[in-house]
């Protein structure tokens, strides 16, 4: 039984080095991959025209940021704006494209409720996102471009074309998010 137990004993000790072993290698493999990235994402060595205020050094970021943002969408088309109210900070600040900005979570779910009440309903379509990562600022960021399609409470209805940055804190939640938007020309709208 000894000789049995000895054998099994190796056994796993062999699989769990063998998976650390595997694990180690994935994550150099990882932090390798990372530096390539970063690398081919600094613009340091091309003469630029301009600095950015902000930043500069991207690299791709957490595909979790992605869906996140995209959720927040769905609850808009739903009208459900508060099922993800737990995923904002308390202190998010939200700038729109006619000048207003709300900040605070309790203030923005309210704006969102009364503007999204106000329609009948609401279509979204995602042309694409983007979740990335500043590297000198060390902040996450989603990028959305989509379209969205309103039915007002008359049948009126209206359709623009937005552009979203989310930034998502150290906590995973969402605090600050700015929207553009523009009217769709008539070619872009058929």
């Amino acid at each position: 039984m000894k000789p049995v137990f000895t054998a099994l004993l190796l056994l796993f000790c062999s699989i769990a080095f063998t998976q650390d072993q595997k694990m180690k290698n994935a994550k150099a493999k990882s932090d390798k991959k990372e530096t390539k990235v970063k690398a081919e994402y600094s613009s340091e060595q091309l003469d630029m025209p301009y600095t950015a205020e902000y930043s500069s050094k991207f690299m791709p970021g957490n595909p979790a940021h992605g869906k996140l943002i995209l959720d927040i969408w769905k609850d808009w088309d739903d009208n459900v704006t508060d099922r993800h109210a737990d995923m904002f900070a308390d202190t998010v600040f939200m700038m729109f494209p006619n000048g207003q900005s709300v900040k605070g979570r309790d203030s923005a779910m309210y704006l969102a409720k009364k503007f999204r009440g106000s329609l009948a309903s609401s279509k979204s379509t995602i042309e694409a996102w983007m979740p990335t990562k500043s590297i000198d600022r060390n902040e996450d960021w989603v990028l959305v471009w989509g379209r969205e399609e309103d039915t007002d409470m008359n049948s009126n209805k209206t359709t623009v074309l937005l552009h979203e940055i989310w930034r998502i804190n150290k906590d995973g939640k969402i605090d600050f998010m700015r929207q553009y938007m523009s009217k769709p020309t008539e070619s872009a709208s058929q």
